[in-house]
């Protein structure tokens, strides 16, 4: 099954159509590069991304979803989530340096909870990366507390927050 939803062209970077499709195994490198070049992840965040690798198994494994623009297939990677289903996760979510600010992240979010609502979960915990809090207050989650400090991993404290999924 290929679930791809088109969204609208007002968001996307250059003004073309914005895909949000299933990830697939040949999209790993893109997405290990996303993560790696993340300017988010500079300074002093950059261990928790050195060496990272979004590998096949893991695409295959989770729902993962990439937004990409102009083509579905071809098209630049803008960003991508993987949702945990048990227990429910956002487990990565980002967003290309140069297409931030643009609603990409606001779309994936909107894409994420839409899976987890037909899978029939109503709350997504999400361990935000500290300088991510503001976007996930702006998206609409809820603090939910704070997981400590697990060094030489990852040597700070993070947000938790959820994500109350309505029915509709």
């Amino acid at each position: 099954m290929r679930n791809t939803r088109r969204m609208s062209s007002r968001t996307s970077p250059i003004g073309r159509q914005i895909t949000i499709r299933r990830t697939v195994a040949r999209d790993a490198k893109r997405l290990t590069r996303l993560v790696r070049g993340s300017g988010a992840y500079a300074g002093q965040y950059a261990s928790a991304v050195a060496g990272y690798r979004v590998g096949p198994d893991y695409l295959g494994a989770h729902r993962s979803f990439v937004a990409v623009d102009g083509e579905e297939d071809g098209g630049r990677v803008l960003g991508f989530y993987s949702l945990i289903l048990a227990p429910p996760e956002l487990d990565l979510l980002f967003v290309a340096d140069e297409a931030q600010g643009r609603g990409i992240g606001r779309l994936l979010v909107a894409h994420m909870q839409s899976e987890a609502r037909a899978a029939g979960i109503d709350c997504v915990k999400v361990v935000s990366h500290p300088p991510a809090e503001d976007f996930y207050h702006r998206v609409g989650a809820v603090r939910a507390g704070t997981a400590l400090a697990n060094p030489p991993a990852v040597p700070w404290d993070r947000p938790e927050f959820e994500f109350r999924i309505s029915p509709e």
